[in-house]
């Protein structure tokens, strides 16, 4: 089971780099929505052991953050 947990957290951390590149011709709003919908899916699949349902929470509550974060 723990050989699957870092896969996840490897696959998850691997993604959230990969989008961030992804955000070259983004607003700073949209950018910052994007880097907490991705920091937040990491953390909670991190702080549930790799819960589908902790990911998406988490992806969804990073998500609202970054974008109130980013919003001037």
């Amino acid at each position: 089971m723990k050989s699957f947990q870092k896969i996840t957290f490897s696959t998850l951390a691997a993604i959230a780099l990969l989008s961030l590149s992804a955000c070259a011709g983004m607003s700073t709003q949209d950018r910052s929505t994007a880097i907490g919908a991705g920091v937040g899916a990491v953390g909670g699949a991190v702080l549930t052991g790799g819960s589908a349902v902790g990911t998406v929470g988490g992806a969804a509550v990073g998500g609202i953050i970054g974008h109130e974060v980013g919003d001037h």
